[in-house]
């Protein structure tokens, strides 16, 4: 609390001195001197002469399409210059009409409140300039006290002799507080309307400039009515100003307003928008959710929107063949004013996820049920959604999809997933989707969850024995294997004498893999596995490497893929580009991982022509036909017990890996498969990715091959060179050169 002045004590100590001087010109000196001690306390005004608004952390596709925000304050920084005039004149009209005029404070106004407060109990009335308004949206608190607007309005005075009317106007229309965590026109505009200054009508132009004298009570998303009348008070005072016609202000009142209700909608990147945060907040600080910084990621908009839409379709038609299992929470429903309470904390507790509606059950018959949804949208279910319903009780918490026109029970998926795609090139991350639904599990799926690859890991078993000297043709034996309490089994429980590789890969048999991982002998199996990036510590050392019972991630799986695409080198995937300031100034610059040698670039392209064959024939043939494309390579895997669904591919200008599974690993159904579950979604994102492209094909390097009778092989292995046989048995004499022995644990090259 501000102490008086001596010379102030002094006087007050002495009545019959006041007497003398006269009490008018005592209490003017006593006003004079308490003035100017106040402004000697008044703060710097550096805050505003060098504005710098807090402005959100913003992440942005390479597109430049938004794709998260990061901040407490909403906001838009629009110079003066591009605010829609019609909006400042309006803004003036209702705030502060002699805003040009005035030096701060508008005296006739203060008089006409100072009587009104005077004279009537209750609040205290003020008659606040913008420029009173910005200095204690900036420096003071709300609280009505008459030492609270001495001060206001000292503050205001000297703001004005330090800044223009301009600036004063442009820092107000920036910074005051206009509901819903927006500050600024242009952040309400956006919130409110979904749209910036510049496409305003006027009645979208009035209720904003109703929304400054109570932001919370004239909010138009809680309070529609209210903001209503607010907004015909502000037309009527527009029209009485003639800045609009009468006629203009009655067809504005009756305008409907498109108001945009606030939707829990699941984001396309939030994953990967929370991985730019977290590196924004190492690199920058707490300052990097105030100083405006826009973060370019490498994604492409419309190819992470349909990695997360095909993925979020693939987990509700999973969750579509589980049994339902009631409702998820059923809560009690009062009659009268209290319904509307009970079902907004209701819906706090089970937001909407995405498409995924939250619906509160409020009566049933035989035929018929009555739902709500969280926006007071009620819905009616008959039919077969009746027979989910009919065991169940007002209040029940029910989740909902619509369908065309038509609104079905649903269930919020329980397994999790993830999508990554990337230029093999230069390792850009296009698309990453890190699971079902961040709001529900922050946990990054795409980068974090440690999942057994299954068949998804069998290329890197064949690409180590093409490095022996294999080729395409190479037979290996398919009979059934055992090793002590180990029985491993085909997928398809079908058992041949021999297979080729391109036979085998395409037809994903467990037996030929174990037995080319038994020539290789598990080290070297490993240690290949390790060229392309995966952790060798997380792969078994023993026979069961073959069939992907190690651990990876899906940015890995992407990552080794994109080798046999890109002529053998690893890429290294990377998610941001550049960071920018709020004047636009590049504030730091990624250097793009350069991608390091895996395996020679022969090696990776006749792994490829097996790729191409499981693509074209083989488990991931529905790839090539969804797709209408002959340029695909790639692979399904499914682990035992379908725990794992896996599809990981490529084409020569993007290469891609889907996983579905559940958070704590268990069986995702008997019928479940990567080909069923993984591969339709890596589908619908390369359809996107790869829209426009001509059909590609990985072509041969220009050393290290050679073809014959149209198959290829190492130079130094061509003819009787190449490996022919593996764990069968021993053959004619004429061929036994280039046999190895039945049951060898390591690859004969032969004679």
């Amino acid at each position: 609390m501000l102490r008086r002045p001596a010379f102030v004590q002094a006087l007050l100590g002495r009545p019959w001195l006041l007497a003398l001087l006269g009490l008018p010109l005592v209490v003017a000196l006593v006003g004079a001197i308490v003035a100017l001690f106040l402004w000697q306390q008044l703060p710097a005004l550096d805050v505003l002469t060098d504005y710098q608004p807090h402005q959100p952390l913003r992440v942005m596709s390479a597109d430049g399409q938004l794709l998260g925000e990061f901040g407490a304050e909403r906001r838009r920084f629009v110079p003066l210059k591009d605010i829609p005039k019609p909006l400042q004149d309006a803004l003036l009209a209702v705030e502060d009409a002699d805003f040009y005029e005035h030096s701060g404070l508008d005296f006739g106004g203060i008089l006409r409140a100072m009587f009104r407060n005077l004279t009537h109990r209750g609040p205290l009335h003020g008659a606040s300039t913008i420029t009173q308004q910005l200095a204690r949206d900036t420096y003071l608190s709300k609280e009505q006290r008459w030492s609270r607007k001495i001060v206001e309005a000292l503050l205001a005075i000297k703001m004005e002799r330090a800044l223009t009317k301009e600036q004063i106007l442009e820092i107000y229309m920036n910074q005051i507080f206009l509901g819903n965590r927006a500050y600024g026109f242009a952040a309400a505009s956006e919130r409110y309307y979904g749209k910036p200054l510049d496409q305003l009508n006027t009645a979208e132009i009035a209720l904003l400039v109703g929304l400054p004298k109570n932001p919370m009570g004239f909010n138009p998303v809680q309070n529609l009515g209210r903001a209503k009348r607010r907004q015909a008070v502000v037309l009527e005072r527009l029209a009485s100003v003639g800045l609009i016609t009468a006629e203009q202000a009655k067809a504005a009142r009756e305008q409907p307003l498109d108001i945009q209700r606030p939707k829990r909608l699941a984001g396309i990147a939030d994953h990967a928008a929370e991985q730019v945060r977290q590196e924004m907040l190492t690199r920058f600080g707490e300052d990097a959710y105030t100083r405006g910084l826009t973060v370019t990621t490498t994604l492409l908009y419309a190819e992470q929107a349909a990695a997360q839409e095909a993925l979020r379709h693939a987990l509700f038609e999973l969750e579509r063949r589980q049994p339902f299992r009631g409702p998820e929470a059923t809560v009690e429903l009062p009659a009268g004013d209290d319904l509307d309470e009970a079902l907004d904390a209701a819906f706090d507790a089970h937001p909407d996820l995405g498409e995924l509606r939250t619906a509160v059950l409020l009566g049933l018959d035989k035929t018929t049920a009555q739902l709500v949804l969280g926006d007071g949208e009620r819905i009616t279910l008959k039919g077969s959604a009746m027979r989910q319903l009919q065991n169940l009780k007002r209040g029940a918490v029910l989740r909902v999809l619509e369908s065309g026109k038509q609104w079905q029970i649903s269930q919020t998926p329980q397994a999790e997933g993830a999508v990554v795609t990337l230029d093999p090139v230069t390792g850009a991350i296009r698309a990453l989707v890190g699971g079902f639904d961040f709001t529900r599990n922050q946990f990054n799926s795409a980068t974090q969850a440690w999942r057994q690859p299954g068949s998804a890991f069998k290329p890197f078993i064949y690409s180590a024995l093409i490095e022996q000297g294999a080729w395409a043709g190479t037979l290996v034996s398919d009979q059934p294997f055992e090793q002590g309490d180990w029985t491993p089994r085909n997928y398809d429980g079908q058992y041949e004498e021999a297979l080729t590789l391109r036979e085998a890969l395409a037809r994903s048999k467990n037996m030929v893999t174990i037995r080319v991982a038994q020539a290789l002998g598990p080290e070297r199996a490993r240690a290949w596995a390790g060229r392309f990036g995966l952790d060798e510590a997380k792969q078994p050392l023993n026979l069961t490497i073959a069939l992907g019972t190690g651990s990876v991630t899906p940015l890995q799986m992407a990552q080794a893929y994109a080798a046999f695409a890109n002529q053998g080198q690893l890429p290294t995937g990377w998610l941001i580009q550049r960071v920018q300031d709020a004047q636009g100034e590049v504030v730091w610059k990624a250097d793009p991982p350069k991608p390091r040698p895996a395996i020679s670039a022969r090696n990776a392209f006749m792994t490829s022509q097996l790729l191409a064959a499981v693509a074209r024939e083989g488990t991931a043939a529905r790839a090539s036909a969804l797709l209408g494309r002959w340029d695909l390579y790639g692979k399904t895997g499914t682990t035992n017990d379908a725990v794992d669904a896996w599809f990981c591919g490529f084409q020569a200008t993007r290469a891609g890996a889907v996983w579905i599974g559940y958070p704590t690993p268990k069986s995702l159904g008997e019928r479940e498969s990567g080909g069923g579950l993984a591969l339709p979604v890596w589908a619908a994102t390369m359809a996107v990715a790869l829209k426009g492209q001509p059909n590609t094909q990985i072509e041969p390097p220009a050393e290290g091959l050679v073809q014959q009778d149209g198959n290829w092989f190492y130079s130094e292995f061509a003819g009787d060179l190449a490996i022919a046989r593996i764990g069968l048995p021993a053959v004619a004499a004429d061929d036994a050169a280039s046999a190895p022995e039945a049951g060898s644990s390591e690859p004969q090259r032969g004679h």
